[in-house]
């Protein structure tokens, strides 16, 4: 009887040394910021001369933001001095879409990274320099690439006589070197910018 209570006990100890220790809680890790994806692009939204859906060339900083939100990431540099000339994502835009503001006043809209965003001509991010010129004609302007050589280059397609002056308007297709569209840009003057706000 005696051996048996002592195996009792044996058994007892080594299932207690075998348990598993009560949970300690994880110690709490610092959340991540959820980034804000962009909004998706609606079918009447297109990227024209113009503007893009609600947005319109030669809005202000304040009718840019109520018309899609401010800036979706104010930590991030738009530009060496952003009372000049800034660049950012409304954080109601679908992603991919870029407005620049010059001296507080909307110049240009720019679509990068999303072939879901369309032009009125029906173009994307991802169609080739044929299509785009096979859809302009000879209103297509070329030019080299600046950082890319050939078959990169830009294609503008002007829709006021005047190219440089405040009412200009024109749309810009960037040329990879895969002869495929990798940006576009609408607006103002500012379309033929290469480096976001220069």
């Amino acid at each position: 009887m005696i051996r048996r209570l002592m195996l009792t006990a044996a058994v007892a100890s080594l299932a207690a040394c075998n348990a598993p220790e009560p949970a300690q809680p994880a110690p709490e890790q610092p959340v991540p910021p959820v980034e804000q994806p962009g909004a998706p692009v609606s079918a009447g939204d297109k990227l024209t001369a113009q503007g893009f859906g609600p947005l319109r060339i030669g809005m202000t900083r304040a009718e840019v933001e109520a018309a899609l939100g401010p800036d979706a990431n104010p930590n991030a540099v738009g530009g060496a001095d952003p009372q000049i000339c800034d660049q950012f994502r409304p954080a109601r835009a679908p992603e991919g879409l870029l407005v620049m503001l010059e001296n507080g006043v909307l110049t240009s809209v720019w679509a990068t990274r999303n072939p879901a965003i369309e032009t009125d001509r029906a173009l994307n991010i991802g169609d080739t320099a044929a299509e785009v010129r096979r859809v302009y004609g000879t209103a297509v302007v070329a030019s080299p690439h600046k950082y890319e050589s050939a078959p990169a280059e830009y294609l503008t397609v002007w829709s006021t006589a005047d190219h440089t002056g405040p009412d200009a308007r024109g749309v810009k297709y960037t040329i990879g070197s895969d002869g495929k569209v990798q940006s576009i840009a609408g607006g103002g003057p500012s379309i033929e910018y290469v480096e976001g706000c220069a």
